[in-house]
């Protein structure tokens, strides 16, 4: 059996195609190649619910659906007001997704035109709670959506308190529709493995986002800025980095489980990285992350992968490290909604047996004054 499940089918699904030797990922039969440059959020989480592009009025019926969706009512706000400002910021997110199915009176309703409209109102209602746990955190008061601005544009006003310029509002934009699916990734299929037992998509998402929450899936691009800012200027790089290299110690955003090839999200946010720092005027960030990965490439024979330059680009537009995997959420919330709809439309108890390796059965049970410790 193989380590981890590696390369192990385990289902059939119409919304996410990877191909790791060619370095593919399309979805909907759409390569992120033509996504990235040219669709939006919204149009993508269309194409990831219905399975087609929308037309112009149903982008619009779309986004209309999403932005009144956008608010979370005040009892989850008062909920969120008793937890720790010191909480991780995953796990109060994955309290808030709990407890937003609780004031939803759709929340125990099976019927797909609920559950489709749980994955808007879920899609739609994640950044405001991300972006209210920010603000909680530094004791401040949570700043209410707008139905004026994009989906990534509100994310950014409600945690800056400011619209963002238009190279900010792509760089948010694109990197949504990058992370938006990834197939049956851990945290994706977390969530289907609940849906498949019939319990609601409330729960399903709170499945995933408790995935999402473990460093070894959402974290690695928090892991990339904490070590950036550790090597501090690109002088130190060389030096820094071959060190980590012969001490055999894994340097943060390289290597993939499916790519054997550059992770075709990275092409997008290296040129992401890189136009991000020239507008703010930073640019040691993405050089750096440059010459880290033309080390690894030529020691290590490693591409970097979606976390690498995502690093970069978010903390040069002010996002607080800590949030850089609640952002993953925001944007996967639509996969894995898709992928929700999907197990829910024709469902199967996913239910994979162990292939054992304790004692052969037969031990004879002895009173517990005649037993030997260990």
């Amino acid at each position: 059996m193989p380590a981890g499940l590696k390369d192990v089918i385990a289902g059939q699904s119409e919304i996410c195609f990877i191909d790791g030797e060619q370095g593919i990922l399309s979805y909907r039969g759409y390569d992120i190649h033509e996504l990235a440059p040219n669709s939006t959020f919204e149009e993508t989480a269309h194409l990831l619910w219905y399975g087609h592009l929308p037309t112009s009025d149903e982008l619009d019926d779309t986004s209309r659906e999403m932005v009144a969706s956008r608010a979370i009512s005040e009892d989850v706000l008062a909920l969120m007001r008793t937890l720790p400002r010191s909480a991780p910021p995953m796990a109060s997110l994955r309290t808030a997704i709990s407890a937003l199915a609780l004031f939803d009176p759709e929340a125990e309703d099976p019927s797909p035109d609920a559950n489709r409209r749980k994955a808007v109102r879920l899609t739609a209602q994640i950044p405001t709670v991300v972006a209210a746990i920010a603000k909680l955190r530094n004791g401040e008061r949570p700043v209410p959506p707008r139905a004026d601005l994009s989906h990534a544009a509100n994310f950014y006003y409600m945690l800056f308190e400011r619209v963002p310029n238009s190279t900010v509002e792509k760089l948010l934009d694109v990197a949504l529709i990058l992370h938006a699916d990834h197939e049956f990734n851990a945290s994706t299929f977390a969530a289907r493995v609940t849906a498949a037992t019939l319990s609601d998509m409330y729960s399903s998402a709170t499945s995933a986002v408790g995935a999402l929450k473990g460093p070894l899936h959402g974290g690695a691009n928090a892991n990339v800025m904490r070590m950036l800012l550790e090597i501090g200027e690109p002088s130190n790089v060389d030096t820094v980095i071959r060190r980590m290299l012969d001490q055999k110690k894994k340097v943060p955003g390289f290597g993939h489980r499916v790519y054997r090839t550059e992770d075709p999200r990275a092409t997008h946010l290296r040129q992401m990285s890189r136009e991000a720092g020239l507008r703010e005027g930073v640019t040691k960030w993405f050089e750096m992350s440059v010459e880290i990965e033309k080390i690894l490439s030529v020691e290590k024979g490693l591409n970097a992968n979606v976390d690498f330059y995502s690093a970069s680009a978010y903390y040069v537009i002010g996002m607080p490290i800590e949030l850089f995997t609640p952002f993953f959420a925001v944007s996967r919330m639509a996969g894995w909604t898709s992928h929700l709809l999907e197990q829910y439309s024709d469902n199967r108890l996913i239910r994979p047996r162990a292939d054992y390796t304790g004692h052969a059965p037969g031990l004879k049970w002895t009173p517990i004054d005649q037993r030997k410790a260990g």
